[in-house]
């Protein structure tokens, strides 16, 4: 109940005056049920019993009236509930959407992207329209069965006594079978979210699908986890479908004593047909509000259960908190430094005791076998995380007193793995500065080597690039990635292995394009293409975590140590490459 009622105060913002003239609508139209006993009455005694014309005369337009005011008032309460839920809807998902950017990348770690997807739109579509759903059916449904609980006491007290028997006897089994339903809906709406896991992976991985023939496998994997969903959801259905049968079958029981009762007081001459017909019409309207009151009871449920995986990521606090007294960073000019940095990812330690000083405008290359803890050390100078022990400071502040905001707009970073928007050339490039015009943008792209490809496109700079940028080549992504940083101008660089993975012709291009991006920048380059070490101020060679080496290229060839066997190992491999490819072409 808490979690629903936290729900519920999503409905505050539309109280005035949408839900206000909802209510008002439920409660007009609920509250004429009350009437149709009454009609029923007038009908048997007056019109087929005494055969009053002036009662039948005026009773058809009375029924038109009640039944116009009716059809009125539910297209009120329906239209203005729906806008009421798809408002909640959007605002809750505005508000997860938004807060899933406020957390750490440790916390996409945890939760697979199909999963948080299933939570912002499944989940929160589930949440949003049970509580609104229910809202609706628990305000007319509990105002008709009132008024005509009302009409039954006063129309035959003892008769509606016997009817109501059947009440609490219906109560216990439909709150059992809710919470059967509760807990079903939460195992569907994961395995939802593990779905379109599995269907994003195959997706993006359709060139690996294709290339190891694996078509079979993944329509496989997938058939047998959408067969698990499927019969998840077969079993809430028959939970639900329960209810209904269950209590119209209470019902029966009720109905039959009524009919059984009020039938021999007919026979017998103590009741009319009317007050007879009218009763029995006020008990068949009667319960088919409390069948929709028991069946709200499993929508509730079902709302609950879609609540709680979205409060679960609400609830999730970011390890990565401004300080309340943070202030924006001053522009950096002298030093990056690493104090005595150690971090941990959990329990695992990944960095131990790094000490490191960054001048403005150097170079600063980190080496080491993969799985040492290089791309860490650079993401810990964003604040992607933060430290364990120690401290970063850039000109003598620690990251920490200064706002994430400020702090990374003065950082710009190109990775392996480009990311690009299914957008515009155009917006791809914006996108690391919105308020720069035109004439920065095509600068930007120019420096980049970039211009003249995206001109060969069909709409130029208004070309799509496609989901990932798949559109385009692996060099061609490389360099927007590259413009869209030169347009930032950040004075803090870091290139996480920006050039492995393409070929010599497009390395080229992207090499030169880094050049520029890094002049008269502070850069920490995490490579292992020869090109690029070389040309870096100082080399620093990381073994279990820990800074083992510093130097120049030729500085730590000379020492015969850690950089050199990578040399040999990588740096070499690469260079013999390189010469292969230059006989061959």
């Amino acid at each position: 109940m808490k979690t629903y009622l936290r729900l519920v105060k999503y409905l505050k913002p539309y109280i005035w005056p949408h839900l206000v003239f909802a209510v008002v609508c439920m409660l007009g139209h609920s509250a004429t049920s009350g009437a149709m006993p009454f009609i029923t009455k007038k009908i048997f005694d007056d019109v087929f019993a005494n055969r009053d014309h002036a009662v039948l005369a005026v009773l058809p337009f009375i029924i038109v009236g009640v039944f116009l005011f009716r059809g009125l008032a539910s297209f009120g309460q329906d239209f203005l509930m729906a806008y009421i839920s798809g408002r909640v809807v959007t605002d809750i998902r505005n508000k997860l959407h938004a807060h899933t950017l406020t957390l750490p990348l440790s916390f996409f770690h945890r939760y697979p992207s199909g999963n948080l997807v299933s939570r912002i739109t499944g989940d929160v579509g589930v949440a949003a329209g049970a509580m609104t759903d229910a809202v609706v059916s628990m305000m007319r449904e509990s105002t008709s069965l009132i008024a005509l609980i009302i009409a039954a006491f006063y129309m035959d007290p003892w008769l509606a006594v016997i009817s109501f028997v059947v009440f609490p006897a219906s109560v216990l089994p439909v709150m059992k079978l809710g919470k059967k339903i509760r807990r079903f809906t939460g195992k569907g709406q994961a395995k939802v979210g593990h779905l379109l896991g599995l269907l994003h992976e195959t997706i993006q991985g359709t060139r690996i699908v294709k290339a190891f023939g694996m078509e079979s496998y993944e329509q496989e994997r997938f058939a047998k986890e959408s067969e698990r969903l499927f019969r998840l959801g077969i079993r809430a259905t028959r939970t639900r479908a329960m209810i209904g049968p269950m209590t119209e079958l209470l019902s029966a029981f009720a109905i039959g004593g009524v009919v059984w009762y009020g039938g021999a007081s007919v026979i017998g001459g103590s009741r009319t047909q009317g007050q007879f017909m009218a009763f029995l019409t006020a008990m068949f309207m009667m319960y088919q509000p409390f069948k929709k009151l028991a069946s709200t009871n499993s929508m509730v449920q079902q709302g609950i259960a879609a609540a709680e995986r979205v409060f679960e990521i609400l609830d999730t606090r970011s390890d990565i908190q401004e300080r309340l007294d943070a202030k924006s960073a001053a522009k950096f000019s002298h030093e990056i430094e690493f104090h005595d940095v150690s971090f941990s990812y959990g329990n695992k330690p990944v960095l131990r005791n790094i000490d490191l000083k960054i001048g403005s405008g150097q170079m600063v290359a980190l080496v080491g076998i993969s799985g040492v803890g290089k791309s860490t050390l650079a993401d810990l100078v964003p604040r992607f995380y933060d430290v364990t022990a120690g401290k970063i400071t850039l000109d003598g502040v620690d990251v920490r007193d200064v706002t994430l905001e400020s702090l990374r707009s003065q950082i710009g970073i190109v990775t392996q793995q480009t990311f690009l928007f299914n957008d515009t050339v155009r917006n791809n490039i914006a996108y690391g500065d919105r308020s720069k015009g035109m004439d920065a943008i095509i600068t930007a792209a120019k420096a980049a080597h970039a211009h003249d490809f995206i001109m060969a496109t069909p709409q130029g700079y208004d070309t799509v690039v496609g989901e990932l940028g798949l559109k385009i080549s692996g060099g061609e992504r490389q360099r927007l990635s590259i413009a869209r940083a030169l347009l930032k101008d950040p004075p803090i660089l870091i290139l996480d292995e920006a050039t492995s993975s393409l070929d010599s012709e497009s390395e080229k291009l992207v090499q030169d394009a880094l050049e520029r991006l890094m002049a008269g920048r502070t850069t920490l380059v995490i490579a292992h293409r020869l090109s690029t070490i070389r040309k870096a101020d100082r080399i620093v060679v990381l073994v279990g975590g820990k800074i083992v080496e510093q130097g120049t290229h030729e500085e730590l060839l000379a020492q015969k140590a850690e950089y050199n066997k990578l040399y040999a190992l990588q740096f070499a491999e690469s260079s013999e490459e390189r010469n292969v490819g230059k006989l061959l072409h």
